[in-house]
C-alpha cells in the first residue's frame, strides 16, 4: 500500500515540475534589422535615402529567472548602393533583459562597432506570437553610437525575428 502512494505521489509530483519553465532558460534568435532614421550634426539622415543598409542579428538570451536575463547578439550590416553590395560593419551587442510582462521585454545593450563606434541601445522587443517550438517578435531599437572622430548619432530602426 505504502510503495502505490508512494508511486502516485510521484507522478503526481513529476508532472508539475514538468509543467514548470525551469531557470536558467536558454533561448536562441535571429532576425532582419532595417535601421530607419539616424539624427547627427547634419540632421536627419534616412535609411533607403541613396543607399540601403540592413543587418541580420544572431542572438543567445539566457534567463536567469521569469524577471531577468542576459543576451548576446552579433549583428553583421550589409550595405546595398550603386548595384553593388557588401558587407561594412560588424556590431557586437551584448545586453540585460528585463521582462516587462504582456509578452513586452527591455533589453539594453552595449555597443561595439568594427566601424570604430561604440554606444549603448536600449530595445523594445514585444512576442507577436507564440507558438509551442518558436515565438515571432518585433523590435524596436534606439541605438546612440559615439566616437571614431565623427559626431554622435542617436537612431531608430525596425526589427523582426523568430525565437526558438
Amino acid at each position: 500500500m505504502r510503495t502505490a502512494i508512494t508511486i502516485i505521489l510521484l507522478f503526481t509530483f513529476s508532472s508539475k515540475l514538468t509543467a514548470q519553465t525551469t531557470y536558467p532558460r536558454i533561448a536562441g534568435y535571429v532576425g532582419i534589422l532595417h535601421p530607419i532614421v539616424h539624427f547627427g550634426d547634419g540632421g536627419a539622415h534616412w535609411n533607403f535615402d541613396g543607399a540601403y543598409v540592413g543587418g541580420l542579428p544572431t542572438g543567445i538570451n539566457i534567463w536567469k529567472s521569469q524577471k531577468i536575463g542576459f543576451s548576446c547578439e552579433f549583428v553583421p550590416f550589409i550595405r546595398a548602393a550603386n548595384g553593388t553590395s557588401k558587407m561594412n560593419n560588424f556590431l557586437f551587442h551584448p545586453g540585460v533583459l528585463v521582462s516587462l510582462g504582456h509578452g513586452f521585454t527591455f533589453a539594453g545593450r552595449a555597443a561595439f562597432e568594427t566601424s570604430g563606434r561604440y554606444g549603448v541601445t536600449p530595445v523594445l522587443n514585444k512576442v507577436i506570437k507564440k507558438n509551442k517550438d518558436c515565438s515571432y517578435f518585433v523590435a524596436i531599437p534606439v541605438p546612440a553610437r559615439f566616437g571614431n572622430d565623427h559626431p554622435s548619432t542617436i537612431g531608430i530602426g525596425f526589427q523582426f525575428g523568430i525565437a526558438f
